[in-house]
């Protein structure tokens, strides 16, 4: 099953990518370039998803894009990240 929320990449002082999702409370990632940054955000969304699905099958909504407020030099994108709900399922 393919889950997509928004992520907000802005990059700090050292010049590493920091990556947080608004509607994750608690999901974050980081990355050396914009790609790095976008792999590691979609490894952090799948494990957030994973196990709040084990623990409640209850996630939180996802918030538009355009109502997600930006500070300067950051950059909001969805990111989309497949999961494999039941075993064997979609082989």
């Amino acid at each position: 099953m393919k889950f997509v929320y928004p992520a907000v990449f802005k990059k700090d002082p050292s010049g590493i990518i920091q990556v947080s999702f608004p509607d994750l409370e608690g999901c974050y990632a980081r990355g050396a370039t914009m790609e790095d940054a976008m792999e590691q955000a979609k490894e952090a969304e799948i494990s957030w998803i994973t196990l709040e699905l084990e623990e409640s099958f209850d996630l939180p909504p996802r918030t538009r894009l355009e109502d997600i407020p930006l500070e300067e030099g950051t950059v909001v994108q969805n990111v989309a990240a497949t999961i494999r709900l039941v075993e064997g399922y979609d082989e």
